[in-house]
């Protein structure tokens, strides 16, 4: 099945990335402030991404980049790692537990295979296209049958604003994590209902949660309903929006008013 091969390579490599996320964890790795606001890169990031871009592309030479942390390379190939190195870093340098490594394969724009890896809380979202997704060698699934009113959502409380709802606000039970690709895997898992993003937002952030919900048997989109794709010209979204099937609907007859 698509993904299967390179499923292996990007475990193997996320928990390298784990062991050097906790020789940093709460010791005080250098910070730097990315331009544009866009928040804050520590020593970490930059050498987990180092080790990811030479593991990967040594192991894949043919194959496209794209990272948080590095310059894209699209390669030869119909193939590309999308990986986020340090998904979380605000939470990973205020000592929080709640950070994850993101790492996926797309083949024509579509993920193939994808981890997230949450290294201190021992926990390795995995999935393979046609292959279903897992939880530390565990099959998970997505909650069925949830109503919109009461639903446990993983979101900012800003994407529940009226303006954003044309049709009402949902009245969920709103819940946050500070990564956005665990959001996504908690979906996948069946521990929420579902999670909203309706920011643009970056593929690193959501290629490999969006695998993880699909294989899972929920549906995730845009914040406009439209499917994502990871080979566009500009490497984000316009929001996203992931549950199961009936949930998904719901959420965006409300998201569009009709």
């Amino acid at each position: 099945m698509p993904g299967t091969d390179d499923l292996a390579l990007l475990v193997a490599t996320a928990e390298t990335a784990g062991a050097i996320a906790r020789r940093h964890f709460g010791k005080t790795p250098r910070v730097w402030q990315k331009a544009e606001g866009q928040g804050p890169v520590s020593q970490a990031d930059l050498e987990i991404d180092e080790m990811l871009r030479d593991r990967l592309l040594r192991a894949r030479p043919g194959y496209g980049w794209l990272s948080e942390e590095s310059a894209q390379e699209p390669g030869a190939a119909a193939r590309g790692f999308i990986v986020d190195p340090i998904d979380g870093t605000r939470a990973f340098l205020d000592g929080q537990t709640g950070f994850a490594h993101a790492l996926a394969v797309v083949e024509h724009g579509v993920p193939v295979a994808a981890v997230v890896h949450l290294p201190l809380r021992d926990l390795c979202y995995t999935a393979a296209r046609g292959a279903g997704a897992w939880l530390n060698g565990a099959p998970i699934r997505v909650r069925s049958g949830a109503r919109v009113a009461g639903a446990e959502v993983l979101v900012a409380r800003p994407q529940l604003a009226a303006e954003h709802w044309p049709g009402g606000v949902p009245q969920v039970s709103r819940h946050f994590r500070p990564s956005l690709a665990w959001r996504m895997a908690l979906v996948a898992e069946g521990r929420f209902d579902a999670m909203l993003a309706l920011r643009p937002t970056w593929h690193w952030d959501i290629a490999a949660g969006a695998l993880l919900i699909a294989e899972a048997g929920g549906v995730v989109s845009d914040g406009c309903g439209s499917a994502l794709r990871f080979d566009t010209d500009s490497p984000h979204s316009d929001g996203v929006i992931a549950a199961g099937p009936a949930l998904h609907a719901e959420l965006m007859r409300l998201r569009l008013g009709v």
